[in-house]
């Protein structure tokens, strides 16, 4: 069995399936997360004792420090979509990040991998894209072999995006369509975690950046009429202009305080851009992931829940063209 690697964020929609990767790997596994009870079920991912939980914040250093004790490897998945109470975007992507980096140098990590997004730009309008930036940067400062992969929107069975409209779609007779030519490249979890898992045992991705999306690039709206396909729906595709959509935004930031938001006027910005690889940057096959899934193999899998009537179900027929 290799060394230990630990996985911050790993108890998470993306987190798990990284352990699974790694422990794939042959390495020892910590996931370290915020309740490290949420991830009772990981230690079934790996061989016996291949795979711990462990409690750690990386807004304390102590606990960070504890998490990586013996560690020979690092990944950190810490992020949060919005902010609310006291999981602001800079105290968790910035100085979560560059925490979590220097107590890795401190220990003599050989191997890091920070996943940041599409779309980091310092210079952004959006905060979200701004901090993601500038922890790609504090993490290279303290560790200039850490490797970078910016996926696109991450879609899987406990995905946040189709689940989130695939919801909407059940509940209402209207989904609302934010930026409907904003193009995307969903990239399969799966994919991106034996990205990641790839990254961790090839010395020639240190200090490399990779941007990572699927096999196709779809359009927002194109996405939505998916959503709509593989719940047997069939709700009004309402364009939302910017403008109306920061108003929406705006009252996300208020209900932000006390509950997860439909949308943030900060997530308005981010779709004003469109959330694929930039032409000519590595990705999924330079990090060994030679057939990367389509939303359309998966999706089909957990959206059935939407439906009337679930997974047996019948689908509407097409309508003709």
């Amino acid at each position: 069995m290799q060394g230990l690697v630990t996985v911050f964020g790993g108890t998470g929609f993306i987190g798990r399936q990284v352990v699974r990767a790694l422990a794939k790997r042959g390495f020892r596994v910590r996931a370290a997360a915020r309740n490290e009870g949420t991830g009772y079920r990981l230690r079934m991912l790996g061989d016996v004792g291949q795979i711990e939980m462990v409690q750690a914040n990386v807004r304390n250093r102590a606990s960070v420090e504890r998490a990586l004790d013996g560690a020979v490897g690092c990944v950190n998945l810490v992020a949060v979509m919005h902010e609310g109470g006291r999981q602001r975007f800079d105290a968790v992507h910035i100085e979560g990040a560059r925490t979590i980096a220097e107590c890795a140098a401190a220990e003599g990590v050989s191997r890091f991998v920070q996943v940041s997004a599409i779309g980091a730009d310092e210079g952004g309008a959006s905060s979200y894209a701004s901090s993601k930036a500038q922890g790609e940067a504090a993490v290279r400062t303290a560790l200039p072999s850490a490797t970078v992969i910016r996926p696109s929107i991450v879609f899987g069975p406990e995905d946040s995006f189709f689940n989130r409209f695939g919801q909407m779609a059940a509940m209402s007779p209207v989904l609302p369509v934010v930026g409907g030519d904003t193009k995307m490249q969903p990239v399969f979890v799966g994919d991106l975690a034996a990205a990641i898992g790839n990254a961790m045992v090839d010395p020639s991705t240190a200090g490399q950046t990779y941007e990572v999306g699927g096999p196709t690039v779809y359009t927002f709206r194109e996405l939505m009429e998916i959503v709509a396909r593989e719940t047997g729906r069939k709700p009004l595709m309402l364009p939302i202009p910017f403008r109306i959509a920061g108003l929406i935004g705006k009252l996300g930031d208020i209900q932000a305080r006390l509950m997860a938001p439909v949308l943030t006027s900060d997530q308005v910005e981010l779709l004003k851009t469109d959330n694929v690889p930039a032409t000519g940057m590595p990705g999924l096959r330079e990090l060994g992931v030679t057939t990367a899934t389509s939303v359309e193999a998966v999706v089909s899998t957990y959206l059935y829940r939407y439906r009337r009537g679930g997974q047996y179900a019948e689908l509407p027929a097409p309508m003709a063209s």
